[in-house]
């Protein structure tokens, strides 16, 4: 059983026991989470497609992890006219272990 899910603005297809890294701190570590943003439940060939997300599902998760990615280098250079701009960037994230996934209706809005 697996289903893709919407969360800060990008989908992710999970099941049961997988982690996943989002770009964002969620909630607390050890804290459950429950996305209700679910596009698609395919389960042993029944697959449930959302208009856009699939009434009454939910994933649910516990937030293992929080942090920080690797400083992404952001560097703008102009030839000719001495302009140098170097900055730096590190995204949080949050790694958050799926615990169940839950069915809902056929499909609705």
């Amino acid at each position: 059983m697996f289903a893709v899910i919407a969360t800060n603005g990008f989908q992710y297809i999970v099941s049961k026991g997988e982690k996943i890294v989002i770009p964002a701190h969620i909630s607390e570590v050890g804290k459950k989470v429950a996305f209700d943003k679910v596009l698609l439940i395919k389960d042993n060939g029944d697959t449930t497609i959302g208009k856009p997300y699939v009434k009454g599902a939910q994933v649910e998760g516990i937030v293992r992890i929080q942090g920080r990615m690797p400083k992404k280098i952001v560097y703008k250079f102009k030839r000719r006219l001495k302009y140098r701009r170097k900055r730096g960037h590190r995204q949080d994230f949050s790694e958050i272990e799926i615990t169940s996934i839950k069915r809902g209706g056929r499909s609705g809005s």
